[in-house]
């Protein structure tokens, strides 16, 4: 497996590989690597003749007040996982790198990050669609492969890549949980003993919202309002948001008569945690 800091490495191999004709698979990821993201790669290792994992935190998507200088890190335990699911190459630049002096240049989608973690974080999908963007031109990957469990990040992703254009498919992938439920995550390190029982809250009400669209419920309002009272059981428990949105525009709705998007951003202790359901 190829590890490489710069991105004229990059550029080099993908233009050899792009010569022999071979497909790529792109992985964005900012390391401190679990199973979903395994899971991930593993659907690129089946679908391309190459897999390139991008192994980078993000700073132009953290707040003045997030955890960037805290974010888990492990990059050796990173390679050792891409290199036993069959990565080509892991991308492993340092800020600098991906962003020179007086860096000016940001993508954006509108609408779709006005709502749901865009509320709390301003400018968090900005910094996200400005480092995907230039991981697809860095490596011109056929496909990329994005996890439900961002569903958000998976839903602007997609319209910005219809709306400019960008010659490249975006597969999202189920979430990866626990076996007790708890959707995986690097944040989930964060958490004490006492907080990851309490965690287990989310996929709880999450449940519970699901079985009521399923079996019918079209009020939308009656669906959060189960979810919130499931979540408030929890004392840990502080809820950010708990929305259920159109999921095609990720924008509010009364009524459940489209394809929807029921997320859930929740405080256990000092930690966010994020989670959602689909269904189309």
């Amino acid at each position: 497996m190829i590890r490489a800091e710069k991105i004229s490495k990059v550029k080099e191999h993908v233009r050899a590989w792009k010569k022999e004709g071979k497909t790529i698979g792109l992985v964005p990821t900012m390391g401190y690597l679990h199973e979903g993201h395994a899971s991930l790669i593993k659907r690129a290792r089946e679908e391309n003749d190459i897999v390139i994992v991008s192994d980078f935190v993000n700073p132009i998507q953290f707040g003045p007040s997030e955890d960037l200088a805290t974010y888990p890190r492990d990059f050796e335990a990173d390679c050792k996982l891409c290199e036993s699911i069959g990565c080509d190459l892991i991308f492993h630049p340092e800020p600098e790198e991906m962003y020179e002096d007086n860096f000016c240049s940001y993508v954006g989608v509108n609408t779709l990050s006005e709502n749901l973690c865009g509320k709390s974080r301003p400018i968090h999908f900005n910094g996200v669609c400005t480092v995907v963007t230039k991981l697809f031109m860095i490596t011109e990957a056929t496909k990329a492969y994005f996890g439900q469990k961002d569903a958000q990040q998976l839903a602007i992703v997609c319209r910005m890549v219809r709306d400019l254009n960008y010659n490249i498919e975006i597969v999202g992938c189920p979430i990866i949980r626990e076996d007790d439920g708890l959707a995986k995550s690097s944040r989930n390190t964060y958490l004490n003993a006492d907080e990851r029982e309490a965690a287990l809250i989310l996929h709880k009400a999450l449940t519970k919202g699901e079985e009521l669209v399923r079996a019918g419920e079209k009020d939308a309002k009656k669906v959060k309002d189960e979810i919130t009272k499931i979540i408030e059981t929890e004392p840990m428990a502080r809820i950010d948001y708990v929305e259920i949105v159109d999921w095609n525009q990720l924008q509010p709705i009364d009524r459940i008569d489209c394809d929807i998007l029921c997320a859930i951003a929740v405080y256990i202790g000092k930690v966010r945690l994020i989670d959602n359901f689909i269904i189309k």
